[in-house]
């Protein structure tokens, strides 16, 4: 939508599984900004049952500190326990309030499809990209026998299935087999038991009265255009609008105080006051990762870290195609085992520059799965968990690689305007070359101690190529700003610009591989206040540039022999490097491949050596 007249207040809230958060944006000398912020317990369970309650304590918290903040106007944004929305001039209450919700566990649901690989990929980028985390995949071709797949929908017990299968015109006996299968099952629903399983069918679409013969009685059908009209296109967007149709109408509207929530979201569209639906919350992050890609024409890769599970969102290819995935396993307090158990304790240990006796990394480890909450007390216990992140960070990147792909099975490129630009069946899209932000989130980045040490696990997980922004998301906003987006673009964008996003700096790391002695990077960098940085830098250093937030600096880069910064193998580049808390980073330590020394000895004085250029922690730890 075009914005017309801009909005005075807005408030934003996002329900999560134990707290929500509520934010205020304003419109302030000509823009808007993030001005307070309130958060209180999430009261969706027992003994409440009415998520509106936590709701009304993180927005009355929001009033006391806009009273503290506005001390000569008396500030209400509530009325009658509800938010109090008024026309544009009036001063009290807000013009807006828009919300999110991961409460009661989120969105979880199961796909079908034809081929595992095929179609069963794209039902599952469908309901990744609507927020939802993917419980199982049932596909004709998965090995499991019928029975099995029967008895796993009803211990599931999803919120609802997406079933996909068969391009338009094509075969139905499969489809038909997975509609038997579904139907034998008869699913019970995860939330409220007087009401149907929602169904969606996104499938051929010449098995559709098959599909509705088979479904129709058992559950609550909901028939969409094909996810896979043909192996050459994917056409997601019709099945993703249903996930977020039905999740409202279905799985939020019974949990305990969602339908009075719902009548609360409400803001202008076309200078009309209209409802505006509640998101998932990741949805909403991949709204507003997807809004800033379009509106700055840049790749974006961001990270979402929690204790259970870590959240991966890219928009990549110049048909900015969006993708999410969710690695359940990967946490850093619920699953931090299932992280020692897929990384292995070596891979973890060779980030630490000191020595440590495996058993007692392994305690600390089981320490912190079984109390949750807690956080390093120690310099070395930071160290170690920050590892753990590197680790889990790097393995849910790894999946998601492969999960962000070109279509497989179609026999060339896609020729239609949202192709996959320069893909090739089967084959990654994630070009780290290509890649402009790199932005983190979650408490072991956001709430680093030092800003340098969110940058180190960034740069050791993701390896970035090239020429890359770093930033982090300073209080995890960016749920409410993406549902933000929705009414207006420019609010949204701005504050996540000004206020949301916290830029580290710039890395710059050339790829390809050398030998140790030579020269990997020649740079020659004009600093803002005229000096020159001037260096030719061996293989295997890290260098740290000051450059605050804002400044920007001109830069001549030459990477070495047979090594690549973008523009391709031995070619320079002349480029603007943007600063930030930390400023920027000069990467020669490798890429394709990244490898530190095996011997114990000789990689620990390298990490010592780097964390001490990039002031990461203290000097006496390094010692």
């Amino acid at each position: 939508m075009v914005d017309t007249q801009p909005l005075k207040r807005i408030i934003a809230t996002d329900c999560g599984s134990t707290t929500t958060k509520a934010i205020l944006i304003e419109y302030v000398d000509g823009e808007y900004r993030q001005t307070v912020r309130g958060e209180a317990p999430t009261t969706v369970e027992k003994p409440l049952n009415d998520v509106t309650k936590g709701v009304i304590n993180a927005v009355t918290e929001l009033e006391e500190l806009a009273r503290l903040k506005y001390s000569d106007q008396e500030i209400s944004f509530l009325k009658e326990d509800t938010i109090h929305i008024t026309d544009k001039d009036e001063k009290q209450g807000v013009n807006a309030y828009v919300s999110t919700s991961s409460a009661g566990g989120g969105l979880q649901m199961m796909v079908t499809g034809v081929v595992a690989k095929m179609t069963g990929e794209s039902a599952e980028r469908a309901a990744l990209g609507a927020g939802a985390i993917v419980m199982d995949l049932i596909a004709s071709n998965d090995k499991r026998p019928n029975y099995e797949k029967i008895e796993r929908i009803r211990q599931l017990r999803p919120d609802m299935i997406l079933m996909a299968g068969g391009v338009d015109g094509g075969t139905t006996k499969h489809v038909a087999e997975l509609a038997e299968l579904v139907a034998a099952a008869d699913p019970k629903p995860r939330l409220g038991s007087s009401y149907k399983l929602p169904v969606i069918y996104a499938g051929n679409n010449k098995a559709r009265d098959i599909i509705s013969d088979v479904l129709q009685e058992k559950t609550d059908l909901i028939i969409t255009e094909n996810i896979r009209p043909s192996l050459e296109t994917e056409n997601l967007g019709p099945a993703r609008d249903k996930i977020h149709d039905l999740f409202m109408e279905h799985v939020m509207a019974q949990a305990p105080g969602y339908s009075t929530l719902m009548s609360w979201t409400v803001g202008p569209i076309d200078d009309k006051l209209v409802n505006i639906p509640i998101m998932p919350t990741p949805a909403a992050v991949g709204n507003i990762m997807q809004a800033i890609a379009k509106q700055n024409n840049i790749e974006v890769l961001g990270v979402d870290i929690g204790g259970a599970t870590t959240d991966i969102f890219s928009v990549f290819t110049e048909s900015f195609i969006f993708n999410r995935t969710v690695s359940a396993n990967l946490g850093l307090s619920y699953s931090i085992s299932n992280v020692l158990a897929t990384a292995g304790i070596g891979e973890i240990m060779r980030w630490v520059p000191f020595s440590i006796d495996q058993s007692e990394l392994r305690n600390m480890i089981k320490n912190k799965m079984i109390r949750p909450t807690t956080i390093p007390q120690q310099l070395e216990e930071l160290i170690l968990e920050q590892a753990i992140a590197k680790e889990a960070l790097k393995y849910a990147f790894i999946q998601h690689k492969e999960f962000a792909v070109g279509l497989k099975g179609a026999q060339k490129q896609r020729e239609i305007a949202d192709a996959f630009a320069q893909s090739v069946s089967g084959e990654t899209i994630v070009d780290m070359l290509s890649l402009d932000l790199l932005v983190g989130s979650g408490g072991v980045l956001s709430h680093a101690p030092r800003r340098s040490q969110s940058a180190m696990m960034l740069i050791d997980a993701f390896l970035p190529e090239g020429v890359t922004r770093l930033a982090v998301d300073s209080i995890f906003m960016m749920p409410q700003l993406g549902v933000l987006a929705e009414i207006s673009q420019k609010a949204a964008t701005e504050v996540f610009e000004k206020d949301c996003l916290i830029y580290l700096g710039t890395c710059v790391a050339p790829v390809g591989k050398i030998k140790p002695d030579k020269v990997a990077l020649s740079v020659r960098i004009e600093l803002p206040n005229g000096d020159f940085f001037e260096e030719d830098i061996k293989f295997g250093e890290m260098r740290l540039i000051p450059l605050g937030v804002g400044e920007k600096a001109k830069a001549k880069l030459s990477p070495g022999r047979g090594l690549d910064l973008g523009a391709g193998k031995n070619q320079e580049i002349e480029t603007e490097l943007h600063g930030g808390v930390v400023g920027i980073i000069l990467d020669t330590r490798g890429r394709q491949p990244f490898i530190l020394p095996e011997e114990a000895a000789t990689r620990m004085a390298l990490l010592k050596k780097w964390m001490r250029e990039l002031k990461a922690y203290p000097e006496e730890i390094l010692q």
